[in-house]
């Protein structure tokens, strides 16, 4: 049977990713051992770590004064970590409100300094991208969340600011290209478009480090993990693996251009299919609508279990919408294949209530 995965996360990978996975949790490089009890200083594994850094550079060039780090806490603990790496008590930092995770993200900040809220989508339920209007340069950094998961929006382009710029990228990372040197630090947790839950990814610019005045604890401070190339504790071995894996399958596909000419047919197929029929509607408009995660609703609440029998019998799973909003929503990240979007598309002409 062919499941059609559309759940938000942890999210779809490759099937060559999966097989891969499970040879190496057999066997990993004809050592007789499993990926998932080898050491991690051993040659073979500090091979994996350095290939999934290489990928990761060569696959959104990025610059040489930038270094990429793979850490344990999910993106979460980056909505910490950052301010206590780049704020000081006295200073503030700007954050763009689009939703449920950057509000997590300025509650976390505001424990290491000020924190201003210069642009919010709030006054429209989170359903577009608010522009940010104003001078920038006076700030510690400014931080965005370049796709929203719950409320299905995205940034079409990255907003240029005057002052070191911050991207949570946990949900769109690799579906297009990237110009690394916008931003001044990039975090993203893996389980969307890079691999399992367990590892989170940053991309930091060297010479914002180090400039805070506070002690940071050794775990939670970036020069640690730089200087110890992402392996000062246990680093999540098994996670890293697949990451590895899955960035050699999106290289083999034609990297990350070829995964945005993907998204942007699998998305255009299904806002089509939802635009077209009159019971359902898709409250984000125009360049502002997620190519990651399509958030719809239907005319008539009433219909929802009908409609979610439906794509069940297509063997359509996850595609109910969050708690916190209702609805439906079909996250199709770089995994996602055109043939699963088509057998969603094809649920949603067919359904007439």
């Amino acid at each position: 049977m062919n499941i059609h995965n559309f759940y938000a996360g942890p999210a779809i990978l490759p099937k060559q990713v999966f097989q891969k996975s499970a040879d190496a949790i057999l066997n990993f490089n004809d050592s007789g051992l499993s990926i998932l009890e080898i050491s991690h200083r051993s040659k073979d594994f500090v091979e994996v770590m350095e290939k999934t850094n290489s990928m990761v550079k060569e696959l959104l060039s990025v610059p040489e004064d930038y270094e990429v780090l793979f850490l344990t806490g999910g993106a979460s603990s980056q909505f910490y970590m950052t301010s206590m790496n780049l704020l000081n008590n006295d200073d503030t930092a700007a954050f763009v409100d689009t939703g449920t995770w950057s509000t997590k993200a300025i509650k976390e900040a505001k424990h290491f300094g000020n924190i201003e809220v210069i642009a919010s989508s709030a006054d429209t339920g989170y359903t577009t991208i608010p522009t940010i209007d104003g001078e920038t340069k006076d700030f510690k950094f400014v931080h965005i969340t370049t796709n929203n998961t719950i409320y299905g929006t995205q940034y079409a382009n990255i907003p240029s600011v005057n002052a070191p710029l911050i991207g949570d990228m946990s949900s769109d990372i690799f579906s297009r290209p990237l110009d690394v040197s916008k931003f001044d630090l990039i975090y993203a947790g893996a389980q969307k478009n890079l691999g399992p839950a367990g590892v989170t990814l940053v991309i930091v610019k060297k010479d914002i480090l180090g400039k805070v005045d506070r002690d940071i604890p050794t775990m939670l401070d970036y020069n640690t993990h730089i200087k110890k190339g992402s392996s000062f504790n246990t680093p999540p071995v098994f996670p890293i693996f697949v990451s590895m894996l899955s960035l050699e399958w999106l290289k083999e596909n034609g990297g990350v251009a070829g995964a945005e000419k993907r998204n942007l047919e699998k998305s255009s197929l299904l806002y089509k299919a939802i635009d077209d029929n009159d019971l359902f509607n898709t409250p984000v408009q125009g360049a502002d609508r997620s190519k990651m995660n399509v958030v719809f609703k239907l005319n008539d609440d009433g219909l929802e279990d009908a409609f979610l029998a439906a794509a069940a019998s297509a063997n359509c799973v996850g595609v109910k919408g969050h708690r916190s909003v209702g609805g439906f929503r079909a996250s199709i990240y770089n995994a996602m294949e055109k043939a699963s979007v088509e057998a969603l598309a094809n649920v949603i002409n067919d359904f007439k209530g």
